[in-house]
C-alpha cells in the first residue's frame, strides 16, 4: 500500500475517533471548581432578589457577599447541593433512533422520511419480517450476481462487457457512453413498470427482478470507470495530494447516507416487508422525489474534483443526469 492512500485510511480513522470522542465528552463534561462557582453564583442570584435586575441574575456585589451556608439543604446540613448537571445531546444517538421531524408547516399527507428506532428492529427467524431474512435475502442476491454476473468463468459480465467495446470500436468514451444509455432505459424502466409487474408476480418477486439486473449493471459500469477513469484528456489530476483524497473519500463516505434517505428501513429495499409506493414528506427527498439524487450528485463531484479527465466528466455527466431524470419520472409516477 502506498504511503498516501494509507494517510488517507488514517485521517478518516482520526475523523471517527475523534466524533465518538467529543460524544462522550459531551456525555462526561466534569465540573470544575470555577464551573461550580458559576453554578451557585446563579442559584445565589435566584434566593436573593437583590441581585436580580430582570435580564442578569448576577451582580459583582452580589457575587463578593456569596455564602456557600445559604444553599445547605437540611438533608445535608454541612455541605451544599451538588451543581446542576446539563445534558448535553449525544450525536451517536441518531444512529440508534431518528430524531422528531417538525412537520408543523407540512400539509400531512405524505410521511416521514428515514424514521428508524434500534429498539423496534428484531432479528427473528427465517421467513419472518426479522433482520435473520434480510440478511438471508441479501446474501441470496448478492450470490446470484455473483455467481450469474461477475465471477467469469459462469457469469456474463465480461462477455457484456466485450461486447460494448466491439460495438465502440474499443473508444472507452462510448462505452460509457452506453452504460449511460442502457442503465436508465433498465433501471427506470423497470421502475415505470412496477404497477403493472406487481400485479402478475407481487410486489416482492418484481423487487427482485427491479434489483438484479440494476445491480449487475452498477457493477459493470462502476469497475469500468475504475479501470478507464484517466482516459481520455487530461485537465488535471490532483488524487496524489493526501488532503484531497481524503476529503474525497470523506464525502463519499458522506453521500451513502444519502443514498437511500427515503427507506432506512433497509427490509423494505430487501423484499422483507412488503415494498410500496412512498410519498416522502420531510428530509431531502421532500425535493428531489429520488432517494439516490442528492448522494449520487455528492459521490460524482468528489471523484471529478480528484480526476479531471474527459472520461470521468463524460461519465459523471450521465450518472447525474440520470438521477435528475429519475426524479422526474418519479413524480409522473405519483401523478398518474
Amino acid at each position: 500500500m502506498s504511503a498516501a492512500p494509507l494517510l488517507s485510511w488514517m485521517q478518516l480513522l482520526l475523523c471517527l475517533l475523534l466524533v465518538v470522542a467529543t460524544s462522550q465528552a459531551f456525555q462526561r463534561l466534569p465540573h470544575s471548581p470555577a464551573t461550580a462557582r458559576h453554578h451557585y453564583r446563579y442559584s445565589y442570584a435566584y434566593a436573593n432578589p437583590r441581585c436580580h435586575t430582570g435580564v442578569t441574575f448576577t451582580t459583582s456585589a452580589c457575587t463578593r457577599t456569596f455564602n456557600p451556608r445559604l444553599f445547605m439543604s437540611s438533608n445535608s446540613p454541612t455541605e451544599p447541593p451538588s451543581p446542576p448537571e446539563f445534558n448535553f445531546p449525544n450525536p451517536l444517538s441518531v444512529l440508534a433512533k431518528s430524531p422528531p421531524s417538525d412537520r408543523s408547516a407540512d400539509l400531512m399527507v405524505g410521511e416521514d422520511a428515514a424514521v428508524f428506532d434500534w429498539d423496534n428492529e428484531k432479528m427473528e427467524g427465517l421467513g419472518e419480517r426479522g433482520w435473520a431474512s434480510f440478511f438471508a435475502a441479501v446474501g441470496a442476491i448478492l450470490t446470484a450476481v455473483a455467481v450469474l454476473w461477475v465471477y467469469p468463468p459462469t457469469g456474463y459480465a465480461d462477455d457484456f462487457q466485450a461486447a460494448l467495446e466491439a460495438a465502440a470500436g474499443g473508444n472507452s468514451h462510448l462505452v460509457t457512453l452506453f452504460y449511460g444509455i442502457i442503465f436508465p432505459i433498465v433501471h427506470s424502466g423497470l421502475a415505470s413498470l412496477r404497477p403493472f409487474g406487481e400485479q402478475v408476480i407481487g410486489a416482492r418477486a418484481w423487487r427482485v427482478v427491479f434489483a438484479f439486473p440494476s445491480l449487475c449493471l452498477s457493477y459493470s459500469w462502476i469497475t469500468y470507470f475504475i479501470a478507464h477513469v484517466h482516459d481520455g484528456y487530461q485537465f488535471y489530476d490532483i488524487s496524489g495530494i493526501p488532503w484531497v483524497h481524503a476529503s474525497a473519500w470523506i464525502i463519499n463516505f458522506v453521500s451513502f447516507l444519502f443514498l437511500y434517505p427515503s427507506v432506512f428501513n433497509l427490509k423494505e429495499v430487501a423484499a422483507v416487508e412488503k415494498p410500496a409506493v412512498h410519498l416522502w414528506e420531510t428530509g431531502v427527498i421532500r425535493i428531489t422525489r429520488h432517494p439516490q439524487f442528492v448522494g449520487q450528485a455528492m459521490w460524482s463531484l468528489a471523484h471529478l474534483a480528484m480526476v479531471g479527465t474527459t472520461f470521468s466528466l463524460l461519465t459523471q455527466a450521465l450518472l447525474v443526469g440520470h438521477h435528475a431524470f429519475a426524479c422526474w419520472n418519479g413524480d409522473r409516477r405519483l401523478l398518474a
